[in-house]
């Protein structure tokens, strides 16, 4: 696999997308969102994962972020996605979901032709990351995923949008913790 769009450095910044397999609107349920949350606070608080700037959208997730403590950022992403691949699909199949059959048997059909005996599929192969190279490019990209919900017409303004940092950069309630980084 191509390390050309890999965060495989640790103390380093990436802005970092990682999105559901057929861009499936996986996190438009509240318990889905949570199962993101809970595990991106395991990752804080035991693998080393530092975020800066983070929005749950429906399909995907963006993360300004890296890894510290000697942990590599792409073998973070890479437990979060297996960790979250389980849960969100025991998630569906035990609580409330009227999506249900269709989207087990999406997520079924996503692994068919995989090497590994595998029977759900619930994220795209890989992730996006851009290394953070510059000031103006942490900005430009804090920018782009505060603003993702607004562009999709979720919300107006960014901070009144739950599933983002723009509400910890606001000094409003969420249920992430995430590093500040002066804006200019």
């Amino acid at each position: 696999m191509s390390t050309k769009y890999k965060a495989t450095t640790t103390e380093e910044a990436y802005f970092i997308t990682v999105t559901a397999i057929g861009w499936i609107d996986i996190f438009t349920r509240l318990n889905q969102k949570n199962i993101l949350i809970n595990a991106l606070k395991y990752c804080q608080e035991n693998k080393g994962l530092e975020i800066y700037a983070y929005c749950i959208m429906s399909s995907h997730i963006h993360l300004l972020c890296k890894g510290t403590n000697g942990f590599v950022l792409s073998d973070i992403i890479r437990d979060f996605k297996k960790f979250t691949s389980k849960k969100i699909i025991q998630t569906i199949i035990d609580e409330p979901e009227s999506r249900r059959e269709w989207m087990l048997e999406y997520f079924q059909k996503s692994c068919e032709h995989l090497k590994k005996n595998q029977t759900y599929k619930v994220w795209q192969n890989g992730y996006h990351a851009e290394h953070i190279y510059s000031n103006k490019f942490i900005k430009q990209k804090i920018d782009y995923i505060h603003n993702n919900p607004v562009k999709d017409k979720t919300v107006s303004s960014s901070e009144d949008y739950y599933f983002s940092s723009a509400r910890n950069y606001s000094g409003l309630e969420n249920d992430l913790d995430v590093v500040l980084l002066d804006l200019f």
